[in-house]
């Protein structure tokens, strides 16, 4: 069974400097239809003007996974980590019993473009943490590629959930299956490009729920970029 989340159906929150959608209910966006999926709770595609960001703010009990895609974010935080993520690099920071952050376009003539992801953890009061790795996606040929895991397996990030997270960037005709363990769920997010899911067919910013699938064909109608959640 897949269900489509189109992309202009998403909550959007806009202010001078930040264009945000929200896949499910996030800030003052709330639709009790979309509160999230599995363990997937937050899901944002957010676009920041050059030279500015969000001021330092807390978080707490929340597996937080960031995927730029355009540009560059400054990320600084209570830990001590100070880094700047760039398209390839993937960073996941685990908020357990609190941590505040800050994220800033360190640009002053270009915006960034990246996807917030926050993961229900598999407990609260986690000791918190930090990792940040670059993925050679460019040169995947054509594969998912593993960026985060409960075991960190593969040189994956380390996520304290049971979630595998694949990114993949597909050249146009390509196409790729995914099979899902008895019991498991999929999130389909497409960051840029067109897909094709099981003849459903999802453009940049659509997203899909598959469950009760032993296995599916993802297939890029022109080059695409996306992300895929093997959830529990």
């Amino acid at each position: 069974m897949i269900h489509i989340r189109p992309s202009g159906e998403r909550g959007h929150t806009q202010v001078d400097w930040l264009d945000s959608r929200h896949t499910f209910s996030f800030g003052d966006y709330y639709d009790r239809e979309h509160m999230g999926f599995r363990q997937l709770r937050v899901l944002n595609e957010d676009r920041v003007k050059a030279g500015s960001g969000f001021g330092t703010h807390p978080h707490r009990d929340a597996e937080i996974i960031t995927y730029v895609l355009e540009g560059a974010l400054e990320h600084k935080d209570s830990m001590g980590n100070g880094s700047t993520i760039r398209p390839g690099e993937v960073q996941r920071m685990s908020a357990g019993t609190g941590v505040t952050h800050s994220e800033y376009n360190p640009s002053q003539t270009e915006p960034v473009h990246f996807l917030q992801i926050w993961i229900l953890p598999e407990r609260s009061g986690i000791q918190p943490s930090y990792e940040q790795k670059a993925f050679p996606l460019s040169a995947t040929g054509d594969r998912l590629h593993l960026v985060a895991s409960r075991d960190g397996r593969n040189g994956s990030l380390t996520v304290h959930q049971d979630v595998d997270l694949y990114a993949a960037r597909m050249a146009a005709g390509r196409t790729v299956t995914h099979r899902l363990r008895p019991g498991r769920h999929a999130w389909l997010q497409v960051a840029g490009g067109k897909l094709t899911v099981n003849r459903e067919h999802l453009g940049a910013g659509d997203g899909a729920s598959l469950s009760n699938e032993q296995s599916f064909e993802i297939s890029a109608e022109s080059g695409a970029e996306f992300l895929l959640f093997d959830l529990a």
